[in-house]
């Protein structure tokens, strides 16, 4: 698509003859904030996992930039052409502190974790960090230790270090999970606060969460797209209600 940041076209996902995805086609315009749901076993982390080059589909393309099928390339080198992953379960180091696990992420992108941990001499990041703690909202947890960090406050973290890896597309797996309705408000804020800047695709169970974050919401089910269009019409599609609420309509963040 000439529009698109990231484009999938014909994916086709085979563990052992179990079809994750198939004959996916899906792309997100530069700076769109995209959520995709469905119900388990839907596909919708396998998605995320093609993007990145954790898992390679059996036939298809993804075309970052309209430019390169990135499938081609190994995972380490799509993240360094600005595809950034966040994992359901936060990947900090929890014996640093919130402003070492930033600045360990930022001088990851270019130099190897050795001499990130060992010269600290190059002090021009500071503003990079400063900033990237203030998007977050940790810039007053900017000395605690990671491990005491709250739940949310972890997630707000890692999201915080994909941010420092300079990435086009954030590819974000189930960001409310386990949080408070304070804390999942505030990391619906930060990712709408994001889009625009960043090209964001976030993986979702929480109606409510998608609700206060999604314009337009792609629904994936047994592998295919089921659907996809603005929320509001998602939410009332009786093809949705049934395989992904159950039925229940009064689910779907009446």
């Amino acid at each position: 698509m000439a529009d698109s940041i990231i484009y999938l076209e014909g994916v086709t996902v085979d563990f052992d003859g179990f079809k994750a995805l198939t004959n996916v086609n899906f792309y997100i315009e530069p700076g769109e904030l995209r959520v995709v749901i469905g119900p388990n076993g839907a596909g919708k982390t396998t998605l995320l996992d093609v993007i990145c080059g954790k898992t390679r589909p059996v036939h298809g393309r993804v075309i970052l930039d309209n430019l390169t099928d990135i499938l081609a390339l190994p995972e380490y080198k799509i993240a360094q052409r600005g595809v950034g992953r966040k994992f359901q379960t936060p990947s900090i180091l929890s014996h640093l502190s919130v402003a070492e696990n930033i600045e360990l992420a930022l001088y990851r992108k270019h130099r190897g974790v050795f001499a990130t941990l060992f010269d600290r001499k190059d002090r021009s990041a500071n503003d990079r960090i400063y900033s990237i703690l203030e998007t977050v909202r940790l810039i007053d947890r900017r000395d605690h230790l990671a491990e005491n960090l709250s739940h949310g406050e972890k997630q707000w973290l890692e999201i915080g270090m994909v941010l420092a890896q300079e990435p086009k597309v954030l590819l974000i797996d189930e960001p409310a999970a386990g949080l408070s309705d304070t804390e999942t408000r505030r990391t619906g804020e930060l990712l709408l606060s994001l889009a625009g800047r960043y090209s964001i695709i976030v993986i979702e169970h929480d109606m409510e969460f998608v609700k206060q974050i999604a314009k337009k919401v792609t629904v994936l089910h047994e592998g295919k797209v089921l659907c996809e269009g603005p929320f509001e019409r998602i939410k009332n599609d009786p093809r949705v209600i049934e395989i992904y609420l159950g039925g229940h309509k009064a689910n779907a963040a009446d």
